[in-house]
């Protein structure tokens, strides 16, 4: 912990430094605006923008280290009234307090003056340009810590939210095991009372296909082409028993090969079509699996049983809540007059539980991209536009202030302030890349707090 710090304590003063050069810089625009008329010599400006750092950079480190103190006593989250309150009025204190400590140093350490000429001398007035600083450093840290807090929070929140669903996906499909095995067992009881010779094929069959449910049942996805062949297998079982009361179509291989459904959501479709219909063989049941519209069906002629065994709860809705927690895209059944059908998706991209992105066909890829291109293109088109109008809005206000108060009351710094940092925070969405913080500061925060999430046992 003790190595970490400096480096920790490294990075922290660098961002200072920047933020208040930004602040140094914004203030000196400030005074040139007021100055509306006058000579610029640029000696002087750059004089004036360093004796603003020399200000800016020991009041933005004293703000941090109070908003630091401050976060760990009242949250956003928890107290957010208290926090801007205590916040706002304590930022104000902070920055007076050592905004004339440093006037002190710099007159009396090294202006040589007494301490008490010192004190005669200070006027409210002077402190003008300090309470202004501390406007800029106050909202800047309430806007980046309230942001920090807000992002800090949705990630905790998706965390929470993706373990729960994590933890139910995986509760989901610890029932399939049991699941296929009680009622296999049951179709081979009454196998042996039927016809015993065909119990010892089904018992070899039965091998194999529980192998892949033992293989499968704790994968997410798997392709449809694996699916496909377990369910050929699947049906040979099936037929040992039904023999020609059973008409069974599929295809061979699917269209697209990196298509994917879930684990043994054929096989559950399957039993759920048998158990349900009447299969004689003067009445033979037709069941069809074929592609359609991106997603995978299973079709069968509907010859409904008059009395049903009482279900294990384990079918069709362990299916349904299993694509609730991996897509928007829906598990479909329905009935038609002659046909019950189920509409399993077929999802083409890799995924993650609880992901808001809906699958999309590979053929669309570029098309997302397209997409994604054109909104970061707007996203910029907006940034100028915003730019644009604040360098031509502003020294036009600026020109209003001075007509009728002759800056007497400088009220034009409320939109240069306010306004300016819009702007600031407009640009760092744009091209994501933070003026303070560097570039894809964004995504590095959220992953970190992933990480702390992952640490404190929300993974």
């Amino acid at each position: 912990m003790d190595s970490k710090k400096p480096e920790y304590m490294k990075t922290y003063i660098t961002k200072m430094v920047k933020i208040s050069i930004v602040i140094a810089v914004i203030i000196e625009i400030a005074e040139l605006l007021f100055a509306i008329g006058e000579p610029i010599i640029l000696m002087d400006v750059l004089e004036d923008t360093l004796v603003n750092f020399v200000f800016a950079f020991p009041l933005a480190m004293a703000n941090f280290y109070f908003f630091d103190f401050l976060g760990k006593w009242y949250t956003w989250e928890k107290h957010p009234r208290k926090r801007l309150l205590y916040g706002a009025i304590g930022s104000i204190i902070v920055t007076m307090i050592v905004f004339g400590l440093i006037r002190m140093i710099i007159i009396v350490g090294i202006k040589g003056r007494s301490f008490q000429t010192f004190l005669e001398n200070e006027k409210l007035s002077y402190y003008l340009i300090g309470f202004f600083i501390t406007l800029l450093i106050s909202l800047f840290f309430h806007a980046f810590y309230f942001y920090k807090e807000l992002q800090k929070r949705k990630i905790t929140e998706q965390k929470i939210i993706a373990g729960t669903a994590s933890a139910k996906f995986a509760a989901l499909k610890n029932q399939l095991d049991p699941h296929f095995l009680f009622n296999s067992l049951n179709v081979l009881t009454s196998l042996i009372e039927e016809n015993p010779r065909l119990a010892q094929k089904f018992t070899t069959s039965l091998s194999k296909v529980y192998r892949y449910v033992l293989e499968q049942k704790n994968k997410e996805l798997v392709t449809v082409d694996e699916e496909l062949k377990f369910a050929k297998t699947y049906m040979t079982l099936v037929q040992l028993r039904f023999e020609d009361s059973i008409i069974f179509e599929m295809p061979e291989k699917a269209a697209n090969p990196d298509a994917r459904v879930v684990p043994l959501s054929l096989q559950i479709l399957l039993e759920n079509t048998v158990k349900h219909n009447v299969v004689m063989p003067e009445k033979p049941l037709h069941i069809k699996i074929y592609e359609e519209d991106g997603f995978l069906i299973v079709e069968n002629n509907l010859q409904p049983k008059e009395v049903i065994k009482q279900s294990s709860g384990v079918g069709l809705g362990n299916v349904q809540q299993r694509y609730a927690l991996l897509t928007k895209r829906e598990f479909m059944v329905y009935k038609t007059e002659k046909a019950f059908i189920a509409k399993l998706p077929m999802l083409t991209k890799k995924i993650k539980i609880m992901d808001a992105t809906i699958e999309r066909p590979i053929t669309n890829i570029k098309e997302l991209k397209y997409n994604r291109a054109k909104e970061r293109v707007q996203k910029i088109k907006e940034f100028y536009g915003n730019f644009i109008s604040y360098i031509i809005v502003i020294p036009f206000l600026a020109f209003i202030n001075y007509s009728t108060t002759g800056f007497g009351i400088p009220w034009v710094i409320f939109p240069i302030v306010g306004w300016g940092i819009g702007v600031i925070f407009h640009y760092a969405e744009a091209y994501d890349r933070h003026p303070i913080f560097g570039k894809d500061w964004e995504k590095r925060k959220i992953k970190k707090y992933m990480e702390e999430s992952k640490r404190n046992g929300y993974e």
